[in-house]
């Protein structure tokens, strides 16, 4: 009886755990601005070390959040006035198994720190135009290469 009894709580356990992740995502994206996202975190192995999230934008931010974290706060905070994106291309290697096809990587600079994010192609324009855009009388960081290859 003591075996069943620890099933149903470890299964009780893990239902919770489910119930959480899809209400903090709910709270984090209920205000709209939303896009899927993936950021390298690790750079140890090629091609390896990308976490599945979404991305908001909230002002001159792009806040990060993971996907499978309980934490409310976003794990990365990207500034608009700091960022500068050097490069665009294609999956490579095992980054082929690890998202979509038609995801394209950016590799930006955030603060002189580098950073590779990943998201839909048809995302970029839109990730672009925010990063190229700024209120009146600001300076609007720029490409570092306005002639990308074809995605």
């Amino acid at each position: 009886m003591q075996i069943v009894e620890g099933i149903g709580i470890g299964v009780a356990v893990l239902l919770c755990a489910v119930l959480i992740l899809f209400i903090r995502r709910a709270l984090v994206t209920r205000s709209g601005g939303i896009i899927r996202l993936s950021v390298r975190v690790s750079t140890m192995l090629d091609g390896r070390g990308w976490s599945p999230g979404f991305g908001r934008f909230v002002g001159d931010q792009l806040r990060w959040y993971r996907m499978f974290s309980f934490a409310i706060r976003p794990k990365r905070v990207l500034s608009r006035k700091g960022l500068v994106v050097e490069r665009r291309r294609l999956p490579e290697g095992q980054e082929r198994f690890s998202m979509p096809a038609d995801w394209v990587i950016l590799r930006c600079t955030s603060h002189h720190a580098p950073v590779e994010i990943a998201m839909a192609r048809s995302t970029v324009t839109g990730f672009l135009s925010w990063l190229e855009a700024a209120a009146p009388g600001a300076v609007s960081p720029r490409l570092a290469s306005q002639d990308w290859p074809a995605a």
